[in-house]
Order: C-alpha cells, then structure tokens, then sequence
C-alpha cells in the first residue's frame, strides 16, 4: 500500500483571514497525526494573498509541537530566498528539538514574484543567473565540513554542531531535480499538481540513475498531487469548483482568496476558461471514498511512486478535515 501525506499550503479563503488558515493548518496537522498520515510539510511562498505559508521552519516547529507521530517539514524552502547557513542551522535546531521527525524539503524555484524574490535577497548577492546549484552544493558542503582548509567558510560550523540535517528531500516539476536527487543519493517529490512536465517520466529518470548514500540506499519517490474527497461524487464535484476558479484566476495572474463553491459555481466562465479546468482536471483528482483510489491508480502505476502527498485547496476548513478523513479511509491508513 503507497503511504499517504499532507502537503499545505495554509490556503486563505474569501472573507477569512490568513491568521485563520494558520490556526487552520496547525488543526488539520493534528487531525492527520490522528488519522495515521505519514508525513505533513508545508510550503513556502510569498505575496500571495490566497497563501498564508511563508515561513516553513516556524510552522514546522508549531506542528511538530501538537503532533507525536507525524513526520514535519518543508515542501520546501526554497533555496533562492535563503543563505545555505540559515538554512542548515534553523532545520538542525528543529531537528534538535524533534529528532528524527523533521524533513528538509528544499525547492529550486523562489514561490513568489521577481520583485519580491528581489526583496527577500536584496542583502544576498543577487545575480541574474540560476545559482541554486551553487547554493545547495554549499549547503551540503556546510554539512559535511566539505569546504577546502584554504576557503573562508572552512572553520564554519553549522550550530547546532552535533546534530545532523534532517533528510534532504529535492523537490521539482521537471527532470532537473530528479537528476540532481539521484546523484547525491537524496529523496525526490515532484509536484504533479502543477507540473506540465510528465511525472512518470521524471520518476523513471530518478529511478534510473539514482545512486545510493549514506542517507538513502535505495530511490524513494514522493508524488504530490490534488484531490477532493466527499461522501459523493456531486459534493466532490461541489467542493472541487473552488480550485477551478482558482486556477482560471491565477491563469490570469489573478491570486485572490479561494472562493465559495456558491460563488465558484455562478462564475461567468468563458470558454478559454473552461478549457483552461479541463486541462488542470487531467492534474486533480475528484471522488468518494470509493472511487478516489481507482482515480488515482493509473498515475501511481505509471509514476510507481512509493508515497502520495495530498493537496486539498477546499474552500471550508472542515470539508477539508474530512476529505482528508475519507481519503485516509480509501486507503486504509
């Protein structure tokens, strides 16, 4: 049986606030503790007002905090907007605090804007570049007291220094950071609730090429994809119209607060709009308890991915509560 998780993203709904979606996360990680989860992370972006997830690491500590027995991180931090340093010491104090429960998922993309990812690395040294490679290979270098006794950074020690990283876990919507994940013997989640790139390909390449490390012996592939569970399939579809209209909108660089179903159902769609559902419908996933897996089947055997992290962006924090719980009951965690 795939395991099964909990990827958040701290939604924010019309006419709520984004405290609330906060308060919210921290219930729904308790109730996923409770139903047998495997692992909860949530994700990091920036001036969105449809997302109140901007700081990982503090959240990560909050629900590690009212949960025993779930595993807690990052999906991810994304390394653009940070200093390798930060990085390593705020997960090995985390890790410090809740040993071997904490994930450092780590992504290659900024979660926001230019202008913002501008403003989070105004005092960093900005270039126009990629150098998320450069950054991770100094992270890992930090890590491993890798640095040259001739570099600057070689008397370096990432605090707390007798405690390890948590497992790296590289996350990506191509094959850039499945290839990357296979050389250095790491975790690979990829996010096929956005992805246009093909999830079962880029599995295959990390599979493929994956070398064995001293943190993982064999490939592990998360797949993090959508879905809405409802006792049936008209509510399912119900609840789902709130992630239609938010993907029209953010097609549109529109990235509004989710909407009512209620309201979501009485947009005037055009059809580009409704062409623009269908194709994300191909990446969500709508059902009961039990149909849902046999929706899911034919992407887990393409994929063979080893566990499944479940976003729900459901308008009603409840109905998200128990679309999670419906989902645990289909898979029989």
């Amino acid at each position: 049986m795939v395991a099964l998780s909990v990827l958040d993203l701290s939604p924010v709904v019309a006419g709520g606030s984004a405290a609330q979606s906060l308060r919210n996360t921290l219930d729904l990680a308790e109730h996923a503790d409770r139903l047998g989860y495997l692992r909860y992370w949530v994700a990091e972006h920036h001036n969105l007002s449809n997302i109140a997830s901007s700081a990982p690491e503090i959240m990560i500590g909050q629900i590690a905090a009212r949960t025993s027995r779930l595993r807690v991180g990052s999906g991810g931090v994304m390394l653009p907007n940070h200093a390798p340093l930060a990085v390593a010491e705020r997960f090995k104090v985390l890790e410090a605090l809740y040993p071997g429960r904490i994930d450092l998922g780590i992504g290659r993309a900024p979660g926001t804007d230019q202008i913002t990812s501008i403003a989070l690395r105004r005092r960093q040294d900005i270039r126009e570049d990629d150098d998320f490679l450069e950054r991770f290979q100094e992270l890992l270098l930090l890590e491993n007291n890798g640095f040259p006794k001739d570099h600057p950074f070689s008397t370096i020690r990432a605090m707390p220094s007798d405690v390890p990283l948590p497992p790296i876990w590289l996350l990506g919507s191509s094959d850039y950071s499945a290839q990357l994940a296979a050389s250095i013997g790491a975790g690979f989640s990829f996010a096929h609730h956005f992805a246009s790139h093909d999830a079962a390909a880029a599995m295959r390449i990390y599979r493929d090429r994956f070398k064995p490390s001293e943190a993982l012996r064999a490939p592990y592939a998360i797949l993090a994809t959508a879905a809405v569970v409802a006792e049936t399939e008209d509510e399912a579809e119900r609840l789902a119209s709130t992630i239609d209209l938010n993907f029209v909108r953010r097609a549109k660089g529109d990235y509004l607060p989710l909407e009512s179903p209620e309201t979501a159902l009485a947009y005037p769609y055009t059809p580009i709009d409704r062409d623009r559902i269908k194709q994300n419908r191909t990446r969500l996933f709508v059902g009961t308890p039990a149909s849902i897996r046999e929706k899911l089947a034919p992407l887990l055997d393409a994929t063979q991915a080893d566990e499944l992290i479940i976003t729900s962006m459901i308008y009603d924090h409840e109905a998200r509560k128990k679309s999670y719980t419906l989902l645990a009951q289909a898979f029989a965690l």
